[in-house]
């Protein structure tokens, strides 16, 4: 009977001893990353969407996809580009899906495009030592000074730990500060799809439009404020705004130097961003004196279908002025 509980203890020692090696092969097993995003919105377009409707383009050494659509009335009316928000899919139920298929109604050929991914480490700060230092002088630099007053040392001790401390504390928001950095990087890869689609569309020479959403529309209101080659008719703006502040604040006079005519359209339950700076849009545009703008309101959610027939209703309506 002893031996019988001896052998049952001595069981359960090996099991378990195996149990915590196993685990710390595990732990200590190389971290696989997940697949980027872009390979998973591809995925899924290629396997819900028939061939006809994919379109991939090459933009320098890298292909992304685009959604085409004819347009499907007795005029034709020109070429409607469609750029999603990031991290956003151009069939999302924010407005593009539906505006892919019905502009084709209108007398307009679309195109949808894939967004890039977002760098994330492109935030990573390298001037951050040295304005640590500049601030905040570290202990051995004091000692320097006069290494045997112990007054000193007990000051050196105190700015060590202060400048610990003021490195580690950070604001908490709802939404994560997104740096200049990670902005460019985006800004950089989506202007770079832009062009080669452009030079897709312009194989029909007509007139084209620009439909951009969310921070994506930010980021291309900054680059024709810069005045491109890629002519465009018009600009249609859904919720533009930039995730970071002061990006976001300059954001209304850039607003006003776009060339082409431009539509502003928002949504009364839109993010603080963008209601706080319309006003401000306003005023940058009357003095600009950018009489080819247009700021319209939508009530409601963005993924209501009654919003998106008005949302239809507000493009075509601003386009008919146009051409």
């Amino acid at each position: 009977m002893l031996l019988a509980q001896y052998l049952t203890v001595i069981k359960r020692t090996v099991l378990l001893s195996g149990a915590l090696f196993i685990a710390m092969q595990l732990s200590a097993t190389e971290h696989i990353a997940p697949p980027p995003h872009s390979s998973i919105e591809n995925s899924d377009l290629q396997h819900w969407l028939a061939d006809s409707e994919i379109k991939p383009i090459l933009a320098g050494e890298s292909e992304f996809l685009t959604l085409y659509s004819e347009y499907m009335s007795a005029d034709f009316r020109g070429i409607a580009i469609l750029i999603p928000d990031w991290q956003s899919a151009p069939t999302n139920n924010a407005g593009m899906g539906f505006l892919r298929k019905e502009l084709n109604n209108l007398g307009y050929t679309t195109y949808a495009m894939t967004v890039p991914n977002i760098d994330w480490q492109a935030s990573q700060s390298t001037a951050t030592d040295d304005n640590l230092v500049a601030k905040n002088p570290s202990a051995a630099q004091v000692l320097a000074n006069n290494d045997t007053n112990e007054t000193t040392k007990h000051e050196a001790a105190a700015i060590e730990t202060s400048a610990s401390n003021s490195a580690n504390i950070h604001p908490v928001t709802a939404i994560a500060k997104v740096t200049d950095a990670v902005l460019n990087d985006y800004k950089a890869n989506l202007i770079a799809r832009f062009k080669a689609l452009y030079q897709a569309a312009m194989a029909t020479p007509t007139n084209i439009v620009v439909i951009a959403q969310g921070t994506s529309a930010g980021v291309m209101l900054e680059h024709y404020a810069d005045f491109p080659e890629q002519h465009i008719a018009a600009f249609i703006s859904l919720s533009s705004y930039l995730p970071n502040a002061k990006r976001n604040a300059a954001l209304s006079q850039t607003t006003s130097l776009v060339p082409p005519a431009l539509l502003d359209i928002y949504y009364a339950h839109d993010n603080n961003e963008i209601l706080m700076s319309l006003d401000s849009r306003q005023r940058w545009v009357n003095r600009n004196a950018k009489f080819d703008y247009r700021q319209r309101q939508l009530f409601g959610q963005q993924n209501q279908p009654d919003q998106h027939a008005r949302l239809s209703k507000e493009i075509d309506g601003f386009l008919r002025r146009l051409f």
